[in-house]
C-alpha cells in the first residue's frame, strides 16, 4: 500500500503502527518520527515563517474570512506518488489541507486513492482514530493493540491522581490573543486529575480575554500554543507571565508534540499534566516536555 498522510498526527499513528514504510507522502509539518522527514512533502503552509502570535492570528482571521486557503497542496508531487490511501481531516481549516481541496486534486489527477477523513474531537475519539487508521492501512490488529496500550496508560494516570481533588487548570492554546482550549484538551486535563476552567470537551477552542482567564479561578496555568515546541512555548509564556494572577504557577509545554496533534503522544501530554497538577503523587514531567516559568 502507498499512503499519503496530510496530517502530522496521522503520520505519527502510521509509523507507530509499523507501516511507516508504506508512507510515501507527508506534510511540511510531519516531523515525528524523524524518518517521516525523508518522505516527499506534498503540502506547505501559506503563512510566512517567524511571525509573532498576534500577526498569525490576524492573518489567519483575514484569510479565513476571505475564503483563502492556509495550506498549499502540491498536485504535481501528489501525482507522482500513485497513492492508494490519502489520510486527511475536515475538522479545522487552520490545521491542515481542507478535505474538499484533496478531493478536487485527486479528481483532477484522475487518482482513485481512497480518502480517509479522520476528525477526532475528544480524547476517546483520538484513540478510536488509531483503530480506524490501522484498519485502513491493513493493520487493524496493531491499531487495536496500540489503542488498548494508550488507554491503559491513561487509566494508570487516573489511578495515580485519584486520591487528590481535581485541580482547576487553564490551558492556553494561544497567547495573543488568549484562546481557551477545546476538542480533546479538556479531556486531557480531566484525565490528569484536573478540572478545565475554560473550554469544553469536543468543542472548538475560542478567543477569550485575560480578564476572563484571571476570573476563571485556575490554580495552574499551562501555556500550550498550537504549533509551537517547548522553547517557543516557554518564550511566549514568559511574555504573558504578568497577565497570570500572582501566585498561580505558570508552565510551558511542548504543544506540538503532546497537545495539539491528536495522536499517540497526547498520552505523554496527559502524563506531563498529571505531574504538573499533582506533584509528588505522580512522576514529575519530563523537562524536555514541560518547564515551569513562574
Amino acid at each position: 500500500m502507498r499512503i499519503v498522510s496530510l496530517l502530522p498526527s496521522a503520520t505519527e499513528i502510521l509509523f507507530a503502527l509499523g507501516v511507516g514504510d508504506d508512507v510515501v507522502g507527508v506534510t511540511f509539518e510531519c516531523d515525528h518520527p524523524p524518518q517521516a522527514r525523508a518522505r516527499r512533502i506534498v503540502s506547505t503552509s501559506a503563512l510566512p515563517e517567524g511571525l509573532p502570535p498576534a500577526e498569525i492570528d490576524r492573518l489567519v482571521a483575514e484569510r479565513m474570512a476571505a475564503g483563502e486557503d492556509l495550506y498549499h497542496l502540491d498536485g504535481g508531487a501528489l501525482a507522482g506518488l500513485d497513492a492508494d490511501l490519502v489520510v486527511t481531516q475536515d475538522l479545522c481549516a487552520v490545521c491542515a489541507v481542507d478535505v474538499s481541496t484533496v478531493h478536487d486534486a485527486l479528481e483532477y489527477l484522475a487518482c482513485r486513492a481512497e480518502v480517509l477523513t479522520v476528525d477526532p474531537q475528544t480524547l476517546a475519539e483520538v484513540l478510536g482514530s488509531v483503530v480506524t487508521i490501522g484498519a485502513a492501512a491493513g493493520a487493524r490488529d496493531r491499531g487495536e493493540r496500540l489503542a488498548a496500550e494508550l488507554s491503559a496508560r491513561l487509566d494508570a494516570v487516573r489511578a495515580g491522581t485519584a486520591a487528590g481533588r481535581p485541580v482547576p487548570a487553564l490551558v492556553l492554546e494561544w497567547t495573543d490573543p488568549p484562546f481557551a482550549p477545546g476538542h480533546w484538551v479538556p479531556d486531557m486535563v480531566a484525565a490528569a486529575g484536573g478540572r478545565c476552567v475554560l473550554g469544553r470537551s469536543g468543542e472548538r477552542s475560542f478567543r477569550t480575554t485575560w480578564e476572563a482567564a484571571a476570573a476563571a479561578g485556575a490554580e495552574v496555568v499551562v501555556c500550550a500554543p498550537c504549533g509551537f515546541g517547548l522553547e517557543e512555548s516557554a518564550r511566549l509564556a514568559a511574555e504573558v507571565a504578568d497577565r497570570v494572577p500572582a501566585g498561580v504557577p505558570l508552565w510551558a509545554v511542548d504543544a506540538n508534540a503532546s497537545f495539539a496533534r491528536p495522536g499517540p503522544r497526547l498520552v505523554d501530554g496527559v502524563e506531563a499534566l498529571a505531574g504538573i497538577l499533582h506533584p509528588g503523587a505522580v512522576a514529575a514531567p519530563d523537562p524536555a516536555m514541560a518547564r515551569r516559568i513562574a
